[in-house]
């Protein structure tokens, strides 16, 4: 039990001890010198794509190294032209400017750097640590290198760069290929032509070396179609005319009447359409890294890398848009950027929800209209239904009436008929007994008067001016009738103007005949609308000092000049089923009710009806 116990104790011992050696470690980095770095330029800090190299190679360095650096940069100017003379004062410039001060390590970034390193290694830090990055490997010579030399080299694959440009343009014929006058820039013209020899049978190549720049936009200002631009470089033009950054590709793809391709990441973003490219960040991080074995005590030698290929393709959406490229035509696995978002893409969320509502909307306004036929359709069946009712109580009634006035009158009839039959016999005798033809005859004047009497009843049974009659307010009845015909206005798409006077004293009348008459007329205009384009209704009422004035317009086909004396008699109709009772009985109502109704000529076609009736007659 003892010993666990000691064992307990001694851990969380050792533990705070190893913690103290790691802090005091990192106290001891934290106070040494800086390990001092240089970083060397082959044109310059400004010149693409080995600008792009160091930004990125500096931050690396800054993320991986455990250790503070002290980093300077040195551009190698001589790299412009082919004299190298000026290189050997650059060499002392060097020497003297870190004789106190030595450096750790030196990265060269790009080919001419390299170039200057190699041939002056001896006399340029023969003993620093040396990194060549960002250089293609054919450019370096790997017989010069020293124990203490690493190479972070990249492979240029041109028939790949090239023949992306005919995958993703097969229809192109001629490839403009941009290059200057430097030395490094003569030696890649002469690599790229040995390349692209398999491809000569499929298109042609022009270079750019024997032109000025601003030559050189012309040129490109008038490509003809199917035509294609390779960037490679352009340091350096036949004008002698030295080009920094990024300005002469923006310049050319400003102008430029073909696609611009390359095969560097440095030009990707704005210019070049895309393709298999070498990847900035690869070359950075895999030099960053060797930088750090270096300065951490490895020998440069012993580090061995594979060089940098390209990477899968990329393509830039925009000028895929611009040259009209299709995304089918892209090698496999290649990436899209720079893609343009849709509008599905951006506003999926609020699309969502406007169609949500538009469908809930739809749904709703589907059922009211369902609904609201379906209730239309059953307020015509029921319409429909009491008209059929009423239609056949109508002839029930008829046919009642008619067998029981038939039964009365049949009796005085037939003492009539038997009493003439008596009366000639009695005549007939040899001798005439006079007195009981006087009384047969009395008889049959009684049977006659019997059925006067009989007829007169049934008669009055049709007189109006023994029905109810009360106050009416002549406004409220014309628009029950409308509201009784609204489905057959609207059925038949006729406009509806009214004019109702406010004011309208009451009239003394049987509110049912009254109402059947503005009914009868109201339906005799939407018959004879039928015919008619233009369809409208005007229904008007005023007070003209004796009564109420009714009107009741239609723009139909009129009525003829020949019929309007006629259009009130009984059997007379101008309908092909008509009965032409409907207007006789209009006018016994309105002259019943001791009113008057007529019948003009619309003011450019049609009818007007036109009915006054008293408002201070009570009737007998």
């Amino acid at each position: 039990m003892t010993a666990w116990f000691d064992i307990r104790r001694i851990r969380p011992a050792a533990g705070f001890v190893l913690f103290l050696l790691t802090l005091f470690a990192y106290s001891d980095a934290g106070a040494a010198e800086p390990k001092r770095v240089m970083l060397l330029h082959s044109f310059g800090r400004d010149f693409k794509p080995w600008s792009e190299y160091a930004k990125s190679i500096r931050a690396e360095l800054d993320r991986q190294s455990p250790w503070r650096l002290d980093i300077t940069d040195h551009s190698l100017m001589s790299a412009r032209s082919s004299d190298e003379d000026p290189e050997a004062p650059f060499v002392e410039y060097l020497r003297a400017l870190f004789a106190k001060q030595p450096l750790d390590l030196i990265v060269s970034i790009g080919a001419p750097a390299a170039a200057f390193v190699q041939r002056h290694r001896q006399r340029l830090f023969a003993n620093t640590p040396m990194v060549f990055t960002a250089v293609e490997q054919r450019r370096v010579q790997y017989s010069m290198l020293t124990a203490n030399d690493a190479v972070v080299a990249v492979w240029i694959n041109y028939f790949a760069a090239l023949e992306n440009i005919l995958r993703v343009l097969p229809g192109t014929k001629n490839v403009t290929v941009v290059v200057g006058t430097s030395p490094i820039e003569k030696f890649w013209k002469e690599a790229i032509a040995k390349e692209a020899e398999p491809l000569s049978n499929r298109i042609s190549f022009s270079w750019t070396d024997h032109l000025s720049f601003d030559e050189l936009l012309k040129r490109a200002a008038t490509l003809p179609p199917q035509s294609a631009i390779f960037w490679e470089l352009m340091i350096v033009d036949a004008a002698g005319v030295v080009h920094e950054g990024g300005t002469p590709l923006t310049r050319l793809h400003a102008v430029a009447k073909a696609p611009i391709f390359s095969y560097d990441e440095s030009f990707f973003g704005r210019e070049i359409v895309g393709g298999p490219l070498l990847l900035v960040g690869d070359t950075s991080r895999q030099t960053a890294a060797v930088a750090v074995r270096i300065l951490g005590g490895e020998k440069p030698s012993d580090i061995e890398t594979p060089p940098v290929q390209f990477a899968r393709p990329m393509f830039d959406w925009r000028e895929m848009q611009r040259w009209g490229i299709s995304e089918s035509r892209l090698p496999p696995g290649s990436e899209i950027f720079f893609r343009e978002p849709t509008v599905w893409e951006q506003y999926r969320k609020e699309i969502l929800a406007i169609c949500a509502v538009l469908l809930a909307q739809i749904a709703l306004i589907t059922w009211l209209i369902y609904e609201h036929r379906r209730r239309s359709r059953a307020e015509v069946l029921a319409r429909n239904s009491i008209s059929e009712l009423t239609h056949l109580n109508r002839v029930a009634t008829a046919g009642e009436l008619s067998a029981s006035i038939a039964h009365e009158v049949n009796q005085p009839l037939t003492g009539i008929v038997a009493r003439v039959g008596a009366a000639r016999r009695w005549l007939a005798a040899e001798r005439p007994d006079l007195d009981k033809v006087r009384a047969a005859l009395d008889q049959i004047e009684a049977a006659g008067h019997r059925a006067s009497d009989i007829i007169t009843n049934v008669k009055s049974m049709f007189k109006r001016d023994t029905q109810d009659r009360s106050k009416i307010d002549i406004d409220k009845l014309v628009w029950a009738v409308l509201d009784l015909v609204y489905i057959d206005l609207r059925k038949h798409h006729i406009e509806l103007k009214t004019e109702l006077s406010d004011q309208l004293p009451p009239i003394f009348g049987n509110r049912v005949q009254l109402q059947q008459v503005i009914l009868n007329l109201v339906m005799n205009a939407i018959d004879a609308m039928r015919p008619v384009q233009e369809r409208v209704l005007s229904v008007s009422t005023t007070f003209n000092g004796d009564g109420v004035h009714v009107w009741i317009a239609d723009t139909g086909v009129g009525i003829a000049p020949s019929d309007v004396d006629k259009i009130f008699e009984p059997l007379f109709t101008t309908k092909e089923h008509g009965m032409g009772m409907g207007l006789s009985i209009c006018r016994s109502i309105i002259e019943s009710h001791n009113g008057r109704i007529w019948v003009s000529a619309g003011q450019e076609r049609g009818s007007i009806f036109q009915l006054v009736l008293p408002t201070n007659v009570r009737g007998t």
